[in-house]
């Protein structure tokens, strides 16, 4: 009930922009899952076929979030997210109704490119909407994010007993609903207007050129790889370790649902009592030096075979599941006050640029770090150096916040409280030795 008080107590625009999360990650986690499994099982395609489909949905929302972000501040973010939704709308339907290679692409290409366009623009909207309570109203969104990421696949389940096209014809009726809903509930807002002269193609390179020539930004969205690096290792590293710590495949599912609870029980709580204890920095460089411990205790039992017997299986997911909750612990301290940092590096009419560059670094980082700890877990597995994987991501913690204190200390990053809708770029307090 508290979390309800806390969402009205926000304006319209942030409860839709909520609401509007929920559906979003529902829709897609119960149909992205099992794409792979219905491409290579329900139609017979080659690996080399299912991975090329994946991947164009991969490359057209990682490769374009610069576009979205772009349209976003250009068009104003409300165009943007209806925009996204639609076009994931007939992406998913695409799904449903072809399995030619054409289709499939096609397919393919608009749902990744849907998601580089809404993404930036959402959090854009919230950011400009949520005023001084940027970090709540992020909390909250990831919350609602992370609620979406459960129920999701707990449909998706449901509804693959009627078949994939079932599921994806639902997917895509949910954008559908999504997409009538921020149209007709939305609030409409100007967007800003470029500075003269700016207009055009011209206007657009040069918005680029002043957010890819932000030094002390790109030092922040670098600084920060590691942390998305570590955030997919839920996906990834702890799946694999709750098998092996029980020998039951269903261990991974465990793993998840214990970080959605303590996600959707403490994420208010939490950043909620971090922000009133000092500047925003030291709980983002607290974040990722917390998920780096998180590797520490699977890697007590990474030398263990599989148990034998139930009192050992649980014995053995313990110190996984600690893990896990250490993760989600410390993204849980680090994510909001991210979300509230960004837009305070460049003025209001570049809110969506700025994001759409963090979110294409940050999905390089998530891809780059995904194929170094998979080849960690190959050859530790090789190498009889199981430990490998789990120092690795170890090190992503500890290089992350030490690279966040550096810029700290440097006074490279700006504070979000004086980030206001009149402030520009040039008047933050950035070291010139960055510039």
């Amino acid at each position: 009930m508290r979390v309800w008080r806390e969402v009205r107590g926000f304006p319209v625009a942030v409860r839709v922009l909520l609401v509007n999360q929920f559906g979003v990650n529902t829709g897609f986690y119960l149909l992205i899952p099992y794409l792979a499994t219905h491409l290579g099982q329900d139609l017979g395609l080659s690996a080399a076929v299912v991975g090329t489909v994946l991947g164009v949905r991969n490359l057209s929302q990682q490769g374009l979030f610069l576009v979205g972000g772009t349209a976003a501040d250009r068009l104003g973010p409300r165009t943007v997210i209806i925009a996204g939704c639609a076009l994931r709308t007939v992406g998913f339907g695409l799904f449903a109704l072809g399995d030619g290679m054409a289709v499939l692409l096609a397919a393919s290409a608009l749902s990744g490119f849907a998601g580089a366009l809404f993404n930036p623009a959402v959090r854009t909207y919230l950011a400009r909407e949520a005023g001084e309570r940027k970090a709540e109203a992020f909390a909250l969104f990831q919350m609602f994010a992370t609620a979406g990421s459960l129920a999701g696949p707990v449909l998706g389940t449901a509804l693959l007993l009627a078949g994939f096209r079932t599921s994806a014809l639902v997917a895509a009726g949910l954008f559908l609903l999504l997409t009538v809903a921020q149209a007709l509930a939305l609030p409409a807002r100007p967007a800003p207007e470029p500075p003269p002269g700016a207009e055009g193609l011209r206007g657009v390179l040069g918005d680029w050129r002043e957010v890819l020539g932000d030094r002390a930004f790109l030092g922040f969205a670098l600084a920060m790889v590691g942390m998305f690096a570590m955030e997919n290792q839920l996906y990834l590293l702890f799946p694999a370790a709750a098998r092996q710590a029980t020998g039951w495949d269903g261990a991974a599912g465990l793993v998840f649902l214990t970080g959605t609870i303590a996600s959707l029980t403490c994420q208010l709580r939490l950043t909620r009592a971090l922000q009133g204890r000092g500047e925003r920095a030291r709980w983002i460089a607290a974040g990722p030096a917390v998920m780096g411990l998180a590797f520490l205790p699977p890697l007590l039992i990474a030398w263990a075979g599989t148990p034998q017997d139930p009192a050992g299986a649980a014995l053995g997911l313990l110190p996984v599941l600690l893990g896990a909750v250490l993760l989600y612990g410390g993204l849980m301290a680090a994510q909001p006050f991210v979300m509230e940092l960004v837009p305070a590096y460049g003025r209001e009419g570049l809110t969506g640029t700025y994001f759409g560059v963090f979110y294409a670094v940050s999905g390089i980082a998530a891809a780059g770090g995904n194929a170094l700890v998979g080849w960690a877990m190959d050859a530790g597995a090789a190498r009889g150096a199981p430990w490998l994987p789990w120092v690795c991501c170890l090190c992503f913690g500890l290089l992350t916040a030490a690279g966040i204190t550096l810029l700290r200390r440097r006074g490279a990053m700006p504070s979000p409280a004086a980030a206001t809708p009149t402030t520009s770029a040039h008047a933050r307090p950035t070291p010139t030795t960055l510039k």
